[in-house]
């Protein structure tokens, strides 16, 4: 049987991808999780905004890392094994908020938004389910 093009796009390699972690901003982690729950283990992450800019992969529990300084938000934009395009949202830094969040329905925003977690901000990136991620067109 021949693959289906959502089951031949990705893995995306992390080989050739350096460590954006340079210490010189705020520490975001997450996990990226499909509809079931479970990791995605092969997805890449790009965060950018203003002439800032990281990409990293995800590990073997779907987990990310960069560092970035304090905006109102950064743009995220996620490719993941399955997708057959990129999908796009934005993570809000604690107690910021816009135009585009207040448009977004008040029960989801929460998916929008970093919370601390010790030392760092934590963010998670849902593909699907009740809790999925508020992506953009």
């Amino acid at each position: 049987m021949t693959p289906t093009p959502s089951q031949t796009v990705g893995p995306f390699f992390g080989f050739a991808l350096r460590r954006v972690d340079d210490g010189d901003g705020i520490p975001v982690e997450g996990q990226v999780l499909d509809g079931a729950g479970e990791p995605v283990v092969d997805a890449l992450i790009e965060a950018w905004r203003e002439g800032d800019f990281a990409r990293c992969r995800t590990d073997d529990e779907g987990a990310f890392r960069f560092t970035a300084r304090k905006r109102r938000f950064l743009n995220i934009t996620v490719f993941a094994r399955g997708l057959l395009r990129h999908l796009n949202t934005r993570m809000y830094f604690p107690g910021e908020q816009d135009a585009i969040l207040e448009m977004v329905d008040p029960g989801r925003r929460h998916t929008l938004v970093a919370r601390p977690d010790g030392e760092v901000l934590r963010f998670d990136i849902r593909l699907q389910g009740p809790e999925e991620t508020v992506f953009f067109v």
